[in-house]
């Protein structure tokens, strides 16, 4: 699939390290040829943690005393783990979430000194815009699920995401401005994500927090709930979606995003031979004939 290809040229072809038990955990031991250790030592944890069961990814930002910053080692250790496998059939949907009372603060402002140097700092820059971009070309729906303060890229995060779901207690800013360093990436992410005028524009030029309630209200989040339902929430919406067939899913997420810059006329034409080649799928055709038939389908997750 297309989707897969672009990933592949991200990177997909290096090693990985998630181990293919149910809810296995990734370890630094384990993970010494992982692109996300370099510099660190072995007995270092991973700044990312990720777990799968039943076609569900969770991926999980474990660096809290950090804020979980999205790091130069953060951002390798989350690639890792959006590639790993990403065109197996037993992945159906991955979420993303955070551990403490941040979900991310954005960069790690001690790789951005004078002292790192411009090609340091074009590699952090480089490194993130390719995180952002391999949600959007995943070929399953990534998931953010929001339980705190998201910051500058960590707000850039959650926007780039397909779904997201948030706590009431979550809030989201874009505070680069207030300390010289604007928000142009995480710009980038909340364009896409709401194209038309709303609070992000003032977000953006001063730093100013939003709410959960207001960045529902303008089209960022996908939904928000108490603290105590965040996770039943996220993981019934993973459920249904790991429910679905495979590469029907894929197949109208890429086409979704292909569409969505296209004028009226390219964007229909586009969406009209996806639904031709969605047909052509075999569980395009098992849907609708469980459905005459009145009985579940049964599907075979056969990209073509």
């Amino acid at each position: 699939m297309a989707a897969v290809a672009v990933l592949r040229a991200f990177g997909a072809r290096g090693p990985m390290c998630l181990p293919r038990g149910p809810w296995a955990q990734l370890s630094a031991r384990f993970c010494s040829r992982d692109p996300a250790g370099a510099g660190r030592q072995e007995s270092e944890p991973r700044p990312t943690s990720a777990r799968q069961l039943d076609g569900i990814r969770n991926i999980v930002l474990s660096n809290p005393k950090k804020r979980n910053a999205l790091s130069l080692a953060m951002l390798k250790s989350l690639q890792s783990d959006i590639l790993h496998d990403a065109d197996s059939n037993d992945l159906k949907v991955i979420i993303i979430s955070a551990e403490g009372p941040v979900f991310s603060s954005g960069h790690d402002l001690k790789e951005l000194t004078e002292e790192q140097g411009r090609d340091y700092h074009a590699e952090v820059f480089q490194t993130c815009s390719k995180v952002m971009m391999l949600i959007r070309n995943h070929p399953v729906p990534v998931i953010a699920m929001v339980n705190g303060l998201a910051t500058a890229a960590g707000c850039q995060l959650v926007a780039s995401c397909d779904i997201a779901v948030a706590s009431d207690k979550s809030s989201f800013a874009t505070p680069g401005v207030n300390i010289g360093l604007f928000c142009s990436t995480p710009g980038v992410a909340l364009a896409r994500a709401v194209p038309r005028k709303c609070p992000f524009g003032k977000m953006l030029f001063t730093g100013e927090p939003i709410s959960a309630q207001q960045a529902l209200l303008h089209g960022l989040l996908s939904k928000v709930v108490p603290e105590a339902e965040l996770q039943e929430e996220t993981m019934r919406i993973a459920r249904k979606i790991a429910s679905l067939s495979r590469p029907v899913v894929s197949l109208g997420k890429a086409t979704f995003y292909k569409q969505l810059p296209q004028d009226l006329g390219t964007a229909y034409y586009l969406t009209s031979q996806a639904m031709v080649d969605n047909l052509a799928l075999r569980d395009g055709q098992e849907g609708i004939t469980a459905f005459l038939q009145k009985r579940k389908p049964i599907w075979s997750h056969e990209p073509a």
